[in-house]
């Protein structure tokens, strides 16, 4: 599907419900496209892109799964292997069979904010800092760092309320 049209109907998705400033708003619903675009963009920029899995994550993070027409929350539990890579185990539902992960950092904290698993094509020319395991597939993930106040909302978090198992 092309990126244009996943968008509108991501768009049309999450605008979806009462006005207001919560979830389901005008608000929320341009937050739900333009926070993970700007995420994603930001892989382009070598600055931002990291090639080696960051200090402290987590054992837990919560985790927002992106599909073409749906999104879906959750949470991995978090391990490193032997050879330092980090390796995810996603629980929740929509894992994609397709795509990628890619952890989200706050560039001024150094603090991981959360993992995005988008169904879409892997990004060219960046190693991967580990995988993510759901539903039966195992996908590469990628690290980003990122402005946090520019690309999430208050309001209508990224990553919704944290998800516990």
């Amino acid at each position: 599907m092309h990126p244009r049209i996943l968008i509108l109907v991501f768009a049309v998705t999450a605008c979806g419900g009462g006005g207001g400033s919560g979830a389901g708003s005008p608000t929320c619903g341009i937050a739900a496209i333009a926070g993970p675009a700007l995420i994603v963009n930001q892989l382009s920029n070598p600055r931002a892109a990291l090639t080696d899995p960051p200090r402290g994550v987590p054992d837990s993070l919560p985790t927002v799964i992106i599909l073409p027409k749906s999104r879906e929350n959750g949470a991995v539990i978090v391990t490193r292997d032997a050879a330092g890579k980090v390796s995810m185990l996603y629980r929740g539902p929509g894992f994609p069979s397709r795509g990628y992960g890619l952890l989200v950092v706050d560039d001024t904290s150094q603090r991981a904010m959360g993992v995005m698993v988008l169904d879409q094509e892997e990004p060219q020319r960046q190693p991967a800092i580990g995988s993510i395991v759901g539903g039966g597939a195992a996908l590469n993930l990628y690290a980003v760092r990122v402005d946090w106040a520019s690309v999430s909302n208050p309001r209508c978090p990224l990553f919704g309320p944290p998800t516990t198992s």
